[in-house]
């Protein structure tokens, strides 16, 4: 048996809903599974509201990733978060204003860049998603036939420097770590490969963290032999996952082909009271 600890639903940029996604872990026998949607707890809000979590045969654990406003890419997973705290849901509704304003800003760059496409395009792609975001976008525009591929939308279009690139509104660091362990969670280090600074990645290891992802489908044996160290080294508990969205382009395309072990995600599970 095992487990995956890094997992999105249609409910920010995933393409399974919580419900296929808690299916199709079962099918293929995964023990343990937390669902990390970018900036929402709406899909774990769906699945408890409506009888799917807790879930029989899996041990579900409830989690949220969110980038940290730094000049570095650095993202944090919060393990077995409240999804009803009342502060986290704000913040959250805060991230989720924040980014319908980046949406329209972003979508009045495409079209005054001759990429003529309609929120409705986006909009419907994005389905139960209120996390709307660039990677909804590149698909509408791949859609549309303004891009060949996603990447192709985002190298030409939508990265930091192109013509229809926003900022996004961020929280820091330190309010992030301060919000998922008073909504009762444990605060991630999310691959930290791709971080592309172990200095940054080491300062973020001493800055009150729990864990770090030390096993990611792109790190390599070096790699996780040292973020294992590093998690030794600050007494931080190693995890592990696929960053499943169901999208071929990803590094993994199919739930299942990169797991962790039960000794990992089990130190990561509560059960639901």
């Amino acid at each position: 048996m095992a487990g995956d600890l890094h997992t999105h639903t249609n409910f920010s940029d995933g393409s399974l809903s919580p419900e296929e996604l808690l299916t199709t872990a079962k099918a293929i026998g995964l023990n343990y599974i937390a669902i990390t949607d970018h900036d929402t707890v709406d899909g774990l809000q769906h699945l408890y509201e409506n009888g799917l979590y807790p879930a029989k045969g899996l041990k579900v654990i409830p989690g949220i990733e969110l980038k940290v406003a730094h000049e570095r890419e650095i993202h944090l997973v919060g393990y077995n978060i409240d999804i009803y705290n009342g502060k986290l849901l704000d913040k959250l509704n805060e991230l989720t204003d924040a980014r319908w304003v980046r949406f329209s800003e972003i979508m009045k760059k495409l079209r005054e860049n001759g990429c003529a496409i309609k929120d409705a395009d986006v909009l419907k792609i994005a389905d139960t998603s209120r996390s709307i975001g660039r990677s909804h976008i590149a698909r509408a525009l791949v859609k549309s036939g303004c891009f060949k591929t996603v990447r192709d939308a985002f190298d030409k279009m939508l990265l930091k420097g192109r013509a229809a690139y926003v900022p996004r509104y961020l929280l820091k660091l330190d309010e992030i770590i301060s919000l998922i362990h008073k909504a009762g969670g444990t605060v991630c280090l999310a691959h930290p490969k791709l971080v592309g600074d172990d200095a940054t990645v080491e300062e973020v290891c001493r800055s009150g963290i729990d864990a770090i992802e030390v096993f990611y489908p792109c790190h390599t044996p070096d790699d996780i032999k040292r973020y294992a160290a590093l998690a030794e080294e600050n007494n931080l508990l190693m995890s592990g996952g696929s960053d499943f969205h169901g999208i071929a382009s990803r590094y993994v395309a199919k739930l299942g082909e990169f797991t962790v072990e039960d000794k990992y995600a089990e130190k990561f599970y509560r059960a639901a009271s």
